[in-house]
């Protein structure tokens, strides 16, 4: 570790210890993986602008999300499963966000459960989720959330279906390659399928469209101004203090 100057050798030192059937998860895209190619290319046009003869002794990151505030315009983007890679998982991602001061975004798919990643200490933390066909299932997740503590609900709109992942279509994506380093490798695995299992039977409704949100401010959407399909989610969720935020999802995530 002391050897990495750049965080870009994060991929490489990954691509070496983890399998490849994992590592192939977490880096690669869909079919031909354009999205995840483009997003990364618009990333890398963002430049800083230089700013000469200004007092720079003293520099102030913070900023704030939807009220709150942060130490850099920097937050963690919800990722799926990520006890494959370390037994610590999203405990060890909510505890460096905490750390940094920043906003950890828990995945939908992650391989630790919203109260055992609130239990990890104090932070400021949002939820990702998708709307799923079973309104149930959606209203139990932001229960929980809200009860865990959690400010925020990340609301995915842009995976109507699966993409097709070719890598792991190749790589027959299953658990036994995991490393036996990973503890209670088992119930990880059963958790991890299970995920996918509750995402392709209640994920987001191939009907649902922009005129589910006509007339709203995307911006400054809350819990009581959501109009969903058929059953409005405000209407299961209405005990709900947190906020909504519309995502997209960019270059952490798999491109569609």
């Amino acid at each position: 570790m002391e050897e990495i100057t750049n965080v870009m050798e994060f991929e490489e030192i990954a691509r070496q210890k983890l399998p490849k059937m994992v590592y192939d998860y977490y880096a690669s895209g869909a079919e031909d993986q354009w999205t995840l190619k483009e997003n990364r290319n618009a990333f890398s046009r963002i430049l800083f602008r230089p700013r000469i003869l200004v007092d720079v002794s003293n520099i102030d990151l913070t900023t704030t999300v939807m009220g709150f505030k942060i130490s850099m315009p920097i937050m963690i983007a919800p990722t799926a499963m990520l006890k494959m890679a370390h037994p610590d998982g999203e405990y060890a991602t909510a505890r460096a966000a905490s750390a940094a001061g920043t906003i950890m975004t828990l995945s939908s798919l992650a391989t630790s459960s919203i109260e055992e990643v609130a239990s990890t200490g104090p932070g400021i933390r949002f939820f990702q989720l998708y709307v799923y066909k079973d309104r149930n299932v959606a209203a139990q997740l932001v229960r929980r959330a809200e009860r865990a503590g959690f400010k925020a609900i990340v609301l995915t709109v842009d995976t109507p279906r699966l993409g097709r992942r070719e890598a792991d279509i190749k790589n027959r994506f299953v658990c036994e390659p995991l490393p036996r380093r990973i503890q209670s490798l088992l119930s990880i695995c059963v958790q991890l399928l299970n995920c996918i299992l509750l995402y392709c039977r209640f994920a987001l409704p191939p009907s649902l469209t922009l005129k589910n949100f006509e007339g709203l401010d995307l911006g400054k959407m809350t819990v009581d101004k959501v109009r969903p399909t058929k059953t409005p989610l405000s209407q299961l969720v209405k005990s709900a203090s947190v906020a909504i935020a519309l995502s997209r999802i960019v270059i952490t995530c798999h491109d569609i």
